[in-house]
This record gives C-alpha cells, structure tokens and sequence, in this order.
C-alpha cells in the first residue's frame, strides 16, 4: 500500500447555534471589517445558512445549524490517495464517520473523520 500525503485544506467551517448566528456574521463583517458574502447551503442539508468569510488565504465558513447548542470547528485535509488515506487512518483508530453532515454534489472523494479529541475534518482526495 502507498503511504498517502496529507496536506491542510483551505477551508475552516464554524458551526454556530442559530441563536448567535447573526451577531456572528456582524462580528467578522462589522467589527473587524472582513468581506462577507453569504453562500448557497444546498450542498449541506444540515446547515440552514452559511457565509464566507476571507480569513488570509483560507476561507472561513460560517455556517448557521439550527439544533446545535454550542459551536463547533471543523477543519479539511487534502489527501492524494483517499482509499490509502483511510487504510492508515484506520490503523490509527480513526474512522470515517460521514453520518455527521451528508454532502451531495461535491466533485472530489471525501470521507468526514474526527480527530482524537473529536474535531471533525473533511478528507479531500485532491486530484
């Protein structure tokens, strides 16, 4: 088996309770200045709105998900080899867990897996 590459991906998602969804947004846009441009969330049927935020070169996604109590951050990683990606992670413990936001439409491979401390990251293979 080839030992994949893992890289880190340009995308951070933060999933934020509806109930500070709002004040959210007006912080990175209003306060700090940063451009905000709210997105499509048809791809994500968990997340009842998102906006993109320029964080330097990644792009941070704040996501709206309506029965969440605290917010979360979730991080992508980029592998060259997915099937190989898996096979190590799974020698690790770590497993896919793509129960946690099914995603349609998406070009690439991907699998969402939790870290140890339960970060959950989107695996990309890159092609």
């Amino acid at each position: 088996m080839n030992q994949p590459e893992f890289t880190a991906g340009l995308n951070i998602a933060m999933k934020i309770p509806k109930a500070q969804y709002e004040a959210t947004v007006a912080f990175y846009r209003d306060t700090l200045g940063f451009e905000v441009k709210e997105e499509d969330v048809s791809y994500a049927p968990t997340v009842s709105r998102t906006h993109s935020v320029r964080f330097g070169p990644n792009t941070l996604w704040l996501d709206c998900v309506d029965n969440y109590s605290q917010p979360d951050l979730w991080l992508q990683l980029h592998t060259d080899d997915l099937d190989a990606a898996t096979a190590v992670l799974a020698g690790t413990g770590i497993r896919p867990c793509d129960e946690v936001e099914p995603l349609h439409d998406l070009e690439s491979r991907t699998h969402w897996i939790k870290n140890p401390a339960g970060i959950v990251h989107l695996l990309a293979e890159s092609g």
